[in-house]
């Protein structure tokens, strides 16, 4: 994850070894390289190492970073060593408008009591450090709030960081558990759940999986870096794949012009009212449309089925309530 190798474990890595190039103050061997960054130190074999850093090296080019190449000493024949000059690295200073800063802390508010508030406080650290000062009472009446109630979350979150397979006991629906080893992929929130996008090694082939039917603990079942993510891995894409095998029904929406671009994706546009449009889209369960319904908000109406409507403001009107309970 990706997103995504998977997205949250490439970015960190990347992070990693441009602050070591960065800060050094001579060039680094490969040897070195590996000793100091950990993603690379954790590699299950020289292959693996070797692997992820000439990825990296090409991803960070692409990325306009200034990665150099030059002698190390005359002891170290014909290997070269790597850096990154801070005079080519360095940007302008960055400044944030006050709507911007709003939108930094309420981010940052999203995961302060879950698995990544220690990166979120991190992040604010470092603007802090620089002059930037986040928003945080803006926004104060609105309560960004990210649900990790499985305890999978954690673990796998880890896992899917290091790279590293994981075995579990998963639930279907309506049938037994069973024992499942797996490469996490990505870990992606749709519909009001948590899912798990990874490669089956068991059954040979990717699969998805809801986190709150993994039941017992998730333990690991390899070494760090001991298999890739496809670089083209696009986890909500898999998921959605995951439920065409259920029966569709149509839904009729109202949604106002330049609104719901996503939606208007997988439906049929027809003009409406002034400001508005008619979507008729597929969808499999009624929940699940109206959980991505919410996020638009005034900007969709739905007209039928009744299931959907009444499942949107159901969410609605909880949403409302909490968010009136943080207020108080």
């Amino acid at each position: 994850m990706p997103t995504p190798t998977n997205p949250a474990a490439k970015t960190e890595r990347l992070m990693n070894l441009v602050m070591t190039l960065l800060y050094t103050r001579r060039p680094l061997s490969r040897a070195r390289i590996r000793e100091t960054v950990e993603q690379y130190r954790l590699a299950a074999s020289d292959e693996a190492f070797e692997r992820m850093f000439e990825r990296d090296k090409d991803e960070l080019r692409e990325l306009g970073i200034p990665l150099v190449t030059e002698e190390i000493s005359a002891g170290w024949e014909d290997e070269p060593g790597y850096r990154i000059h801070q005079r080519d690295y360095a940007l302008p200073q960055i400044s944030f408008d006050s709507d911007e800063l709003a939108v930094l802390g309420l981010a940052a508010r999203a995961w302060s009591h879950a698995t990544l508030a220690g990166p979120a406080a991190t992040a604010l650290r470092k603007l802090r450090a620089s002059g930037v000062e986040p928003d945080d009472e803006a926004l104060a009446f609105v309560e960004a709030r990210l649900g990790t109630s499985e305890p999978a979350f954690g673990p796998l979150l880890e896992a899917l960081l290091a790279e590293v397979p994981v075995r579990f006991e998963y639930a279907r629906p309506g049938g037994p558990g069973s024992q499942r080893e797996v490469q996490p992929w990505g870990l992606t929130s749709q519909s009001g759940h948590w899912y798990l996008t990874g490669f089956d090694t068991g059954r040979g082939e990717p699969r998805v999986f809801r986190l709150s039917r993994i039941a017992g603990s998730v333990t690991r079942a390899g070494k760090p870096g001991s298999y890739a993510v496809p670089a083209d891995h696009d986890p909500v894409t898999m998921i959605r794949r995951r439920r065409t095998g259920a029966p569709l029904t149509l839904a009729r929406l109202r949604v106002r012009a330049e609104a719901g671009n996503a939606l208007r994706r997988r439906g049929i546009v027809t003009p409406g009212e002034e400001g508005w449009h008619v979507l008729e889209l597929p969808f499999g369960e009624a929940r699940d449309l109206a959980h991505e319904l919410a996020s638009y908000g005034r900007s969709v109406v739905v007209e039928e089925p009744p299931e959907v409507r009444k499942a949107l403001i159901a969410i609605l009107r909880a949403t409302g309530t909490a968010h009136e309970e943080v207020v108080a």
